[in-house]
């Protein structure tokens, strides 16, 4: 998991807000060169920076500060607020920024998204920031009727690669990210889904990587000292614990769902390293009992199984993995693995 330190940038200078609050806005740092450089030494790669007055302004208002943060610096810069048209997204790219994030024009313009989108591929990420689920804009200063999950899935249908999910009301405060929330945008999905808002040290670090998510963004905590950032990127590049689902045994069952109509596909078997490479290449890996090796569905017969979600059950000794199949999943031929009937009567009650 990547980590971005964050540098919000409000009247040329460094603060951070308390869930998105204009009015709770405090310095954190004198210049935003010299803390962006303390983020490279530390061993970040990325670093997300907002423009603050632009989100409230619709304007490129501290676009300086960014630009020269990419040319003084060997760090990736990713820039979101105020963005609404296309000139502004050219603008950013052609003078060095690496990414630049959509937030207010994704929802109320969406043609504008997709065109950014078709243009510039991977270079754009869309901001979804939500205030009790549903998403807000111009800054978070007004709230919309569209949930956060549509919003993401007509973001994926258009292209986008990457998500940045803030739950509003964690911002700023050191509580923990919303993982529920995460969790459930991160399933709906095939997008990367970057989190931010909340993290107060390195153990949300840890919980977010868990969780399967693609990066996290850190502020504050790193400004009071309670994260250190060399140790957050540590940590985040660190495989996912799975070892609690291998605890009563080595071996897992795990039900193969086809994602997109619910249809059982085929039960198999993952050990802990067959699941690590499940989760790390996003196609099935299980381990055969009969040769006593891993295979990778499809490997041979490319038919492969493209990972949507996995999750535990409640006892976290079954696998349920959705996924996206290409071609058969039996090896008969068949698109599912389930289709000789047993028989079956079924029992009808006796009313007389």
């Amino acid at each position: 998991m990547k980590i971005f330190p964050a540098i919000d940038i409000k009247d040329g200078q460094c603060v951070r807000l308390v869930k998105g609050d204009y009015a709770t806005a405090h310095k954190v740092a004198e210049d935003p060169l010299a803390t962006a450089r303390s983020f490279e030494a530390a061993g970040a790669e990325w670093i997300h920076m907002v423009d603050l007055d632009g989100a409230k302004d619709a304007a490129l208002v501290n676009k300086d500060i960014f630009v020269t943060v990419a040319r003084e610096t060997g760090l990736k810069v990713e820039v979101g607020g105020g963005i609404r048209t296309m000139e502004a997204v050219d603008w950013y790219l052609q003078n060095g920024i690496a990414r630049v994030i959509l937030g207010s024009a994704a929802v109320k313009n969406p043609a504008f998204a997709k065109e950014a989108v078709e243009k510039y591929g991977e270079k754009i990420a869309i901001g979804i920031d939500a205030r009790d689920g549903m998403v807000a804009a111009e800054g978070w200063l007004d709230t919309s009727d569209v949930h956060f999950v549509a919003l993401a899935k007509e973001m994926e249908k258009i292209g986008v690669r990457t998500i940045i999910f803030t739950d509003i009301s964690r911002d700023g405060t050191l509580t923990g990210p919303n993982l529920d929330q995460l969790r459930e945008i991160n399933s709906a999905v095939t997008c990367d889904i970057i989190a931010s808002g909340g993290v107060s040290g390195i153990d949300d670090i840890v919980a977010l990587r868990d969780e399967g998510l693609y990066g996290a963004i850190a502020g504050k905590a790193i400004y009071t000292g309670a994260l250190d950032v060399a140790q957050a990127i540590t940590e985040g590049s660190k495989p996912r614990d799975v070892s609690k689902y291998f605890a009563k045994s080595e071996l897992l069952p795990a039900i193969v769902q086809e994602a997109s109509t619910g249809e059982v596909l085929m039960l198999a078997y993952m050990n802990e390293e067959s699941l690590r490479l499940t989760l790390a290449t996003g196609t099935t890996w299980f381990w055969s009992r009969s040769r006593g090796e891993l295979w990778n569905k499809g490997a041979t017969s490319g038919h492969y199984q493209y990972v949507v979600s996995v999750d535990g059950d409640c006892d976290d000794d079954t696998l349920l993995i959705r996924v996206n199949q290409v071609g058969a999943a039996c090896h008969t031929g068949k698109h599912s693995c389930f289709f000789q009937p047993v028989g079956f009567k079924p029992f009808k009650e006796n009313k007389e």
